[in-house]
């Protein structure tokens, strides 16, 4: 045989399978041209993606608008507190005052039970949980019927009272002792003060009170005269020692006498 018999490699390259390196080739899958464009950290972020999650919310923030606050004033009967209230409202426009009427009785479990933030109160208290402010001394005057004899007089001692009935009623709050020369009445104690300058109306004993409840409790048919010697009538302010809030700050700062400017209310 001649040699060009012998098998020759084709033009278009050995006749051999191609034995496969193991290597990827150096051309891109499908699946990697489809993450071309991702980064280290995932796909990238589609254009308008990325502007709208940029874009700065600019909208108006909700005001949710403060709870309205509310101070309890408790007062007692006769007790002035007009002008520190007035001035309350000029300088804290944004809390309501409320003026809560008490009796002495229940002047204390007001506080207490905080069915007040404070109170003008008479003294002398129980200060047991409480703050207690000693603001006035109330003058004492006798309540007589307007036609009595004694009511020739501008003022009135012990002595002026003899054989006079003394009325003392269950809510008197001066601690009336006995008073030598007077007489005690045959009749169960008036209930209020209120009852018993009705009873003295009617021509039927004296009655000592502080000047406020006589004002009070005023009528044509009486006048009251200062009793001379006689208890004063103390009024304080009290709080509890457990809610000394900024609005109890705010009104002690008041009755004290301090001015809108000042760095204590």
């Amino acid at each position: 045989m001649s040699r060009s018999s012998s098998r020759q490699p084709s033009r278009g390259g050995s006749s051999r399978p191609s034995r496969s390196s193991g290597r990827p080739s150096g051309g891109k899958s499908g699946a990697q041209k489809a993450n071309a464009g991702g980064t280290k950290n995932g796909p990238k972020k589609n254009a308008k993606q990325t502007s709208a999650g940029a874009k700065k919310d600019t909208s108006p923030t909700a005001v949710v608008p403060a709870e309205p606050r509310i101070f309890r004033l408790g007062a007692v009967p006769g007790s002035t507190p007009g002008k520190w209230i007035r001035i309350w409202r000029q300088r804290f426009s944004d809390v309501t005052l409320e003026l809560v009427p008490l009796s002495v009785a229940a002047q204390r479990d007001a506080l207490v039970a905080g069915h007040v933030d404070a109170a003008i109160v008479r003294l002398p208290i129980e200060k047991d949980d409480l703050h207690v402010i000693a603001l006035y001394d109330e003058v004492p005057v006798v309540v007589v019927s307007a036609d009595s004899a004694l009511s020739a007089g501008d003022e009135l001692r012990p002595v002026d009272l003899a054989g006079e009935v003394l009325i003392v009623p269950a809510d008197d709050v001066l601690e009336v002792g006995p008073i030598e020369g007077t007489e005690t009445p045959r009749f169960d104690p008036p209930e209020t003060t209120e009852d018993a300058i009705a009873t003295v109306a009617a021509g039927v004993g004296v009655v000592i009170v502080p000047m406020s409840l006589a004002r009070l409790h005023h009528r044509k048919d009486v006048v009251y005269r200062p009793f001379v010697d006689g208890p004063v009538a103390p009024v304080g302010f009290a709080w509890h020692a457990d809610r000394q809030t900024t609005d109890v700050d705010a009104f002690i700062g008041i009755i004290r006498g301090r001015t809108a400017n000042s760095s204590r209310g």
